[in-house]
């Protein structure tokens, strides 16, 4: 086996990474990318000029969020998945929080035995060095040697000869998934191209649709409950100290993964049938859905307002009641949206006492979000996920300890106020309405 493993999923909220000097986050020109056809010539990776073996001594956090746009490249350049090259980058070294040298000898960013980087290293940002511990260098490396192991007509096959075990493979898949991979795979990759303006959606009230029938509970709640079990072997496989038990723990959760990815295509399969509309809620007295229709965004391009409704219904204020946070007021099953790209830390349905329904993300400026008192969260949203701006992700309500229904959202941890931040403000009279009148002003807390 070449290629060593460093299997570690961790649901921390900071991901760092290491690279010498610079991180780049665009590479040279394709037609200058060495080929996968074949493995590098003798010193033609340019190793001799610097340590490449040993971590660099300055780390440089970079967010999955600002990862993507190298996943996406190099998938391009070489004809693989982005989601596998994001699912490897999250399994080897934890976006780049642990990137050896393992025990086995392994290093850098997507965890190349160095005998494995000299033949296939990539000196991806054209400095002259083709160097692990750069995230474009060893995204663009482990890109070419999937290509290389026939990775743009069989996905399985390459992703076996990068570590050779099926729970990887099976792992691999899983995170790929996550991360939005179509069943299969896909054997093109579109190019990278820059992102769309966000459209901001606002909810019109219209007759009553198709109930979801007395199916779609019991489904749910099976998805819940397998994703717990899921949760709680893969957090036993990485705080096991023996690599027989991990591995033990490993098999268990991929075991039941197959089994939530079934339950979640039935759940799916439920809410197709009955809604087709956007937008709907689980509570049974409610007599409205909602469907959405774009409006431009009004400011700030790549954010949209967390919350759907219009200034009519929706509301927020300047302060909150006892630390830097904001309440926005809404009616209950109002449409939630992811307020920019971000990554998913953490995501809870049952309940938390004080938040209730809830999730975590770490948007692209590194910086962690938490959003509260849902009353519905859709399957969808779990740790690894990547949401666009404009994703519908839940509903409001007043789950927790919520006094009405509104989504409560607060920087983690809460250190300043988020009516503070330029997009925000720039959706008053648009989106929501101040319910203390007048135009945003500095808050202490």
């Amino acid at each position: 086996m070449r290629r060593a493993v460093a299997a570690a999923v961790c649901a921390a909220a900071a991901f760092c990474g290491v690279a010498r000097g610079d991180v780049f986050t665009s590479a040279q020109d394709t037609a200058q990318l060495p080929s996968a056809s074949e493995p590098n010539a003798a010193g033609a990776v340019g190793t001799d000029s610097f340590s490449w073996t040993t971590p660099p001594a300055n780390p440089v956090q970079m967010s999955p969020v600002q990862l993507l746009s190298i996943w996406q490249s190099a998938g391009a350049a070489y004809g693989i998945d982005w989601q596998v090259l994001g699912a490897i980058n999250r399994i080897e070294s934890d976006f780049g929080r642990n990137m050896g040298p393992s025990s086995a000898g392994a290093i850098g960013w997507m965890q190349f035995m160095p005998s494995t980087w000299l033949e296939w290293g990539v000196d991806a940002d054209g400095n002259g060095l083709a160097d692990p511990w750069n995230p474009t260098d060893a995204i663009y490396s482990a890109a070419r040697y999937l290509a290389a192991a026939g990775g743009r007509t069989n996905l399985h096959d390459a992703i076996f000869s990068y570590n050779h075990a099926e729970w990887y493979v099976d792992e691999v898949m899983r995170y790929a998934r996550d991360f939005g991979l179509g069943a299969g795979g896909s054997t093109a990759v579109a190019p990278v191209v820059a992102p769309a303006p966000v459209s901001q959606p606002q909810p019109v009230l219209v007759t009553p649709g198709p109930s979801l029938g007395p199916d779609y509970k019991p489904a749910l709640r099976r998805v819940r409950r397998l994703q717990r079990r899921v949760a709680v072997y893969e957090h036993a496989a990485a705080a096991a100290p023996l690599l027989s038990t991990r591995l033990a723990f490993q098999q268990r959760a991929v075991l039941f993964n197959v089994q939530l990815d079934a339950a979640r295509d039935v759940l799916h399969r439920l809410r197709a049938e009955a809604e087709n509309v956007v937008g709907f809620t689980l509570d049974a007295t409610r007599t409205t859905q909602s469907v959405q229709t774009p409006e431009p965004l009004p400011a700030t391009a790549g954010y949209v307002f967390p919350v759907g409704g219009g200034p009519g219904i929706v509301s927020a204020s300047h302060t909150h009641h006892d630390y830097p946070a904001v309440d926005i007021a809404a009616p209950e099953g109002s449409p939630i949206y992811a307020f920019t790209d971000s990554l998913v830390l953490r995501a809870w349905s049952a309940p938390d006492p004080r938040c209730g329904i809830g999730f975590t993300v770490e948007s692209g400026d590194g910086r962690s979000w938490t959003f509260c008192h849902l009353s519905y969260l859709d399957p969808a949203v779990q740790p690894g996920a990547l949401l666009r701006a404009g994703t519908q992700v839940g509903l409001v309500g007043a789950t927790g300890d919520a006094s009405g229904p509104h989504l409560h959202l607060q920087l983690q941890p809460p250190t300043s106020w988020p009516q503070n931040e330029s997009w925000f403000s720039a959706f008053a009279g648009t989106a929501f309405t101040w319910q203390d009148g007048g135009s945003l002003f500095s808050v202490e807390g």
